[in-house]
């Protein structure tokens, strides 16, 4: 059923159990494996008004070139083997783009629940929101946080 899965990978806790739950897919479907990073158009830190110095877009470019080589290693020392690339963009529509180009069947990410409504309304979610313009199934590794 699942031939082609595209892991969008970041590095958190959430992800690294996507890429745990993504392995075992990949190993009863004998799926081929893309595992994703995506470098946010817009980086947590503004300077000025609203400009950012190119070298903190460079720094977070690497650092998520580094998240996707982990990645692949981790992926790699459980006997898989899997593509990798780094898209720079709103994470969203480049999981949504990326997937489409590579006709994936399947898109496993990571989910973190968030803690109480105003977390969920101020953080927002890539996973809810790729729900809606996937073109393939979506599994999420879900990461329950614990009650307050």
């Amino acid at each position: 059923m699942y031939k082609r899965i595209l892991l969008a990978y970041d590095g958190s806790e959430s992800g690294r159990r996507a890429l745990l739950e993504c392995g075992e897919v990949a190993n009863l479907m004998k799926a081929d494996i893309k595992l994703l990073a995506v470098t946010p158009s817009m980086p947590p830190v503004y300077v000025g008004e609203g400009f950012i110095p190119t070298d903190t877009l460079d720094a977070e470019k690497e650092r998520f070139r580094d998240v996707l080589d982990d990645g692949i290693r981790q992926l790699e020392s459980r006997g898989f083997v899997c593509q990798g690339q780094l898209s720079f963009g709103e994470p969203v529509d480049e999981i949504a783009r990326i997937a489409k180009e590579w006709s994936a069947d399947l898109i496993v990410l990571g989910h973190r629940r968030a803690g109480s409504w105003a977390e969920r309304w101020w953080r927002g979610s890539v996973s809810k929101s790729l729900v809606e313009v996937a073109p393939c199934s979506v599994l999420m590794a879900v990461i329950a946080t614990p009650p307050r």
